[in-house]
């Protein structure tokens, strides 16, 4: 039932996870869908912390009642049984006693007749006596008949061997007579006389008054150190007499009437002692009978029953061998345990196929976001290839205008597609995120660029500003040629670039100075050269440029906006292309 309950409590939950699958994918945000995925999940795992604790205290409740009646019943039927086996050997007592006849009590072999009789009925008895009740001046024939029987002590004594002297004796006394079974240790016990015993002479003194079977208190049987049992005694009366002629007793270990011997009960029995308020009698591990003193701190009897044997009553105690209580927070915890891990086992596959559902999604849109990034950059590349074909072609048709020389016109236009391809090389290395502007003149692009003496601050220049300077710094260094034979490898070109004015309005001021050379050793510039010289390169930067001869030098300079130069939207622009795609919503 437990498993069925489970079971079916797990297929409801993976039900309504299903149910709540579709609520988190229909939220169109993904934040919304993680929190409401931890909503529902934490909420899944409320409802299996309720449920689990509410089995757990429905199981407690039903361990406890269910051992509790279980203990109940177990005990009545074991009270039952001590009663039928007590109710059996008392009647045996009376049955004994009633068919004892005999024309005289002073005969050694008074059992003889009732042997075939007490074994009839249960035989689990010690010993079984004949004890007369001997008048003083019966004893001396007490004492031959005991001789004549063969008993090795005929001697009459107390119950501790001592001689009794019959001349001061003014009352009958009970004298022990005959023995079953007669065996050695049983042949030394005729002969004694037990009225002075302490607890076996006011058991005698009880039967004869009530006439009727009376059990004694619990005492060690044939020896100080032997089983503690109880002796049985049912007075005989014989010719309508009023006194008894004797009685017949039966001596019982105490175990087997408490039967205290299973090892597979649900409890303990033991025997409320009646020589003393808190003592116990319970058998040990050995099987052994023995009395403890039952501690006011310790534990109590679950239940006490309450059986008659011999005219008396005797309280038998009832310790349970588990504690009920504590098996059944055991059970509780147990089934608590295994609830919990079903609502952690349906969290879990809940949280995993949420996970997954987000995940798949995720990725759904991170490809949406690629397929339009790569449309966005494919039709970024466009533009750009369209815009470097058109600066090619620029630089073919004016390089190749009709009348130029054909070898010098060659050569530069292998020059400058040389400089365009490099600088694309340089942006396709940073993703078109710029080029470092001392970058350009390390490039082999530019002619004699080991001559160039280079200075200023290492400031990145967008793409665009990164072509137009790279077509210019090659213009300038092409046509310095002639005025680099007149100081062979010394340098004589210096580049140098500042950053000036405020913050909000900063300045880019590039110089170009060939020294040693003159309007008569410099190469005339070409159309195409005055072109981006004087216009193309400005203009592509927002700036103004000039150009002149100095006593000693060649100068160009050109200034522009730095907000040109770098181009921060152009970069911001291309930074978007190359980064991760953000999912959508």
């Amino acid at each position: 039932m437990r498993l069925a309950f489970w079971l079916l409590r797990f297929i409801a939950a993976a039900a309504v996870a299903k149910y709540l699958l579709i609520f988190v994918a229909n939220t169109s945000s993904l934040s919304e869908r993680v929190v409401r995925l931890g909503l529902i999940t934490g909420f899944i795992a409320l409802i299996g912390v309720l449920f689990s604790g509410l089995a757990a205290y429905r199981i407690h409740d039903q361990e406890l009642t269910v051992d509790g009646i279980a203990l109940a019943r177990a005990i009545d039927v074991h009270a039952s049984l001590v009663q039928d086996r007590l109710t059996e050997r008392e009647l045996l007592a009376r049955v004994a006693s009633g068919l004892f006849r005999s024309p005289s009590v002073i005969k050694a072999n008074m059992l003889q007749p009732l042997r075939s009789s007490i074994y009839a009925f249960k035989t689990d008895f010690v010993v079984a006596s004949w004890i007369a009740r001997l008048r003083p001046e019966e004893l001396e024939a007490a004492h031959t008949e005991l001789a004549g029987a063969g008993f090795p002590n005929p001697t009459i004594r107390s119950f501790d061997d001592v001689p009794l002297d019959t001349q001061t004796l003014q009352r009958p006394v009970d004298v022990l007579m005959d023995v079953e079974p007669r065996n050695q240790e049983m042949s030394a016990f005729p002969g004694r006389c037990f009225d002075q015993h302490p607890i076996l002479g006011p058991m005698l003194a009880m039967a004869m008054t009530a006439g009727k079977p009376v059990a004694s208190d619990p005492v060690p049987l044939l020896r100080p150190d032997g089983p503690i049992g109880l002796v049985l005694a049912a007075p005989v009366l014989q010719n309508g007499d009023a006194s008894p002629a004797g009685y017949v007793t039966f001596s019982y270990e105490l175990a087997p009437l408490m039967l205290a011997n299973d090892d597979l009960s649900l409890f303990s029995v033991v025997l409320k002692d009646p020589r003393s308020d808190n003592g116990e009698l319970i058998e040990n591990d050995r099987g052994v009978v023995i009395s403890r003193t039952a501690s006011p701190q310790g534990p109590t009897p679950s239940v006490t029953r309450t059986v008659t044997f011999g005219g008396r009553d005797w309280s038998l105690g009832y310790y349970a061998k588990t504690n009920t209580v504590t098996r059944a927070r055991q059970t509780a915890t147990i089934v608590a345990a295994i609830g919990l891990a079903l609502t952690a086992l349906v969290c879990g596959l809940f949280g995993y196929v949420a996970y997954n559902n987000l995940r798949l999604s995720r990725e759904i849109q991170v490809r949406i976001g690629f397929e339009r990034r790569l449309t966005a950059v494919i039709d970024e590349l466009n533009h750009r290839v369209k815009n470097i074909l058109a600066v090619i072609q620029s630089i073919v048709t004016r390089t190749l205008r009709h009348g130029s020389d054909i070898d010098v016109a060659r050569e530069l236009l292998i020059g400058r597609i040389h400089a365009m391809s490099n600088v694309v090389s340089l942006l396709s290395e940073s993703q078109w995120q710029g080029v470092k502007l001392k970058g350009l003149f390390e490039a082999r692009a530019i002619p004699h660029a080991e001559r160039i003496a280079v200075s200023g601050p290492d400031i990145t220049v967008s793409a665009r500003a990164a072509q137009s300077l790279s077509l210019l710094f090659f213009e300038l260094a092409s046509h310095s040629d002639e005025g680099l034979s007149l100081v062979g490898k010394h340098p004589h070109i210096v580049a140098h670039w500042e950053v000036t004015g405020e913050e909000s309005g900063p300045i880019f001021y590039f110089r170009w100075e060939e020294f040693n050379t003159s309007a008569a050793t410099r190469r005339t510039d070409s159309d195409f050269g005055v072109i981006l010289l004087d216009r193309v390169a400005p203009e592509a930067l927002g700036g103004t440029s000039k150009r002149y001869f100095t006593d000693v030098s060649y100068v160009y300079e050109l200034t522009a906006p730095m907000e040109t130069v770098v181009d921060m939207s152009e970069r911001d622009r291309t930074e978007q292309f190359s980064a991760p795609p953000k999912p959508v919503g």
